[in-house]
């Protein structure tokens, strides 16, 4: 970058092997650009796993008081460290954000060194004057200065942005080269690509004013929570304004950004709320805010328009790759997809796109269920992105040669192990059973089951506690994995299995429940409704439980002591009717559903 007193130039280097892609032009709003950049590469450089102390001073201070490690010993740990360290570091280097230029837009991909965010700038072409572009995508180069070199650009000087090829950039070696080479880890290509694929999933969606948001980032910024629940909670009821309600403080942020306009009620706790930070810079530009809320363990996306440009933040639920993400991304893997489907509609948006799905499903004359699996399908492969902000899809080739969507499918081999003994393919096929669900108040949900490994030869018994987050606390396994490390390197196969058929039966018996066969089948549930007083604004909590002939209730403000009552009927059908119907009443008398809020 190249600032003089009498204009900017920004100058990005492109790689090259992608064939003649670029951009320049003379940015009209030389803040906005300065602002919306400075915030993805936030997004990019974002690292919010914990990091554990270095106790290489401590272990010299105890060396000096005499103590029990000698001097080898304490030389063989710090070069033990000093290589888990180096190794580490270079594999959570940043990865080059991904860059594309469209006949009607120029956008900016980034992914966090935690894997948790997602973000997609998109500049207009009403933002540069006398703009020039060779259309494609490919990988750009960033300086590990450039995000502090930005705050140099100046709103009274003009600005000229250059995105083109240049040699040599990174070189490997001292040899020089011509272009550079990108080498991409699966695991980054693997939640870069189905974080950016959940986008196709229905989803709900709201709107609230830029002041609500920055309500929202105020509150965050002044207050630290030291427990759980530390969650975003979305209480969105038709005809009324969106409320953001922030846990564990219960403090409501009632919004400006029109009444929601869904059909239903409902009530989504959304986590990873630290990170909405990165669009504090936005605030000033930002037009009007749009967040998309796809449900329990997946993605969320917020959608800031400004003006000229637009960004797109998608936050998951988890701080790394991890039980949730295991859980999440099995939901995105497209299913029964007709061959030739996903390459005829490839094809279409090369030649017109982007285009709505409404008008892809019309032009396929195929069912919308099979459209939308063949477009997950192309966004996995990398060929075709979803416009988050415009709803449409766009072509976009990531990579010179399609992903294989088979091998993003499992994280690792413990996870490859899971699905196969749960009998998604291939060898070691196995039988997973939960034998109990225990919702604990207040706490989580206590789940246990049995494993039959026929590969060991024997059966075993995983269990673990969700808390409210959705973590995973109080684990354990009788497997050689768990036995030898714990959870320090990760769930074993086994405990992945169960939390897949946890997941699992949560969606059959939400979709049977809609059904009257379905409520037949149902002999112990627990569902929560909540209310919210307009006049005093506290929030009324009725909790029904049915455990069999059994229906529990239990009712009262959140943070206050609530109150008990259990009805004991002669049959089961009995008790089903006067749970169904309690349920009913509640609805009637204004109560919202709040199980999307449960992980």
């Amino acid at each position: 970058m190249v600032v003089t007193p009498d204009a900017s130039r920004v100058q990005l280097a492109l790689e090259g092997s992608r064939g003649t892609v670029g951009v320049s032009g003379r940015v009209k709003d030389p803040t906005l650009f300065r602002d919306a950049l400075a915030a993805a590469f936030g997004v990019l450089s974002s690292d919010l796993r914990y990091r554990g102390r270095d106790r290489t001073a401590y272990l010299a201070y105890l060396m000096k008081q005499g103590k029990r490690a000698s001097a080898q010993i304490w030389e063989a740990q710090k070069a033990f460290l000093d290589n888990a360290l180096d190794g580490e570091e270079k594999q959570d280097a940043v990865l080059d954000p991904v860059l594309t230029v469209d006949p009607d837009q120029v956008s900016l991909e980034v992914f966090s060194r935690d894997e948790s965010a997602y973000a997609r700038l998109a500049f207009d072409n009403s933002l540069f004057d006398n703009r020039e572009a060779a259309h494609g995508s490919t990988f750009l180069d960033v300086p590990a200065d450039l995000p502090a070199r930005l705050d140099r650009l100046r709103a009274y000087a003009p600005v000229t942005l250059e995105a083109h090829v240049a040699p040599a950039i990174k070189p490997v070696s001292t040899e020089p080269r011509a272009v550079r080479n990108v080498e991409v880890p699966h695991a980054w290509l693997r939640g870069f690509l189905q974080v950016q694929s959940a986008a196709t999933l229905p989803a709900t969606t709201c709107s609230i004013a830029p002041i609500d948001l920055y309500n929202l980032l105020f509150a965050l910024r002044t207050r630290r929570s030291k427990k759980a629940p530390r969650a975003l909670r979305f209480e969105l009821v038709p005809g009324a304004p969106p409320r953001m309600v922030l846990e564990p403080w219960e403090q409501v942020l009632e919004c400006h950004g029109g009444a929601y306009t869904g059909s239903a009620p409902a009530v989504v706790r959304t986590f990873g709320r630290q990170r909405l930070t990165a669009l504090a810079r936005l605030l000033p530009h930002a037009k009007s805010v749009h967040v998309q809320l796809l449900g329990p363990g997946l993605p969320v996306f917020w959608v800031i328009d400004l003006g000229a440009a637009t960004l797109t933040l998608g936050l998951t639920g988890w701080t790394e790759s991890g039980w949730s993400s295991a859980a999440a991304f099995d939901a995105l893997m497209p299913r029964d997809v007709p061959e030739g489907l996903a390459e005829k509609l490839r094809l279409r948006l090369r030649k017109d796109g982007p285009l709505p799905f409404d008008v892809l499903v019309k032009d396929a004359g195929s069912p919308k269920d099979q459209v939308r699996a063949a477009l997950q399908l192309e966004c996995l492969r990398g060929r075709v992105l979803f416009d988050v902000a415009r709803g449409a899809y766009r072509p976009r080739e990531l990579m010179p040669t399609p992903v294989d969507e088979a091998a993003l499918r499992y994280g690792n081999e413990r996870e490859a192990r899971a699905h196969r003994l749960l009998g998604d393919g291939g060898p070691g096929a196995g039988e997973v059973k939960l034998t109990q669900v225990h919702d604990l108040v207040g706490e989580g949900t206590r789940i246990q089951g049995e494993v039959v490994d026929r590969e060991a030869v024997r059966s075993f018994f995983p269990s673990f506690t969700l808390d409210l987050e959705g973590r995973v606390k109080d684990a354990g396994c009788g497997c050689p994995h768990f036995r030898r490390s714990g959870l320090r390197e990760g769930p074993c196969e086994h405990m992945l299995a169960l939390r897949l058929v946890y997941s699992r039966r949560r969606t059959e018996e939400e979709a049977l429940r809609q059904t009257p066969e379905g409520r037949k089948l149902i002999r112990a549930e627990t569902r929560s409704y909540v209310r919210r007083d307009p006049a005093t604004g506290l929030e009324q909590v009725y909790r029904v439980s049915l455990d069999g002939k059994v229906v529990a209730l239990a009712w009262g403000p959140r943070l206050g002591d609530p109150r008990h009552q259990k009805l004991w009927f002669d049959s089961d059908a009995e008790a089903r009717t006067a749970y169904f119907s309690r349920l009913e009443k509640l609805t009637a008398d204004g109560y919202i559903d709040a199980a999307s809020t449960l992980v």
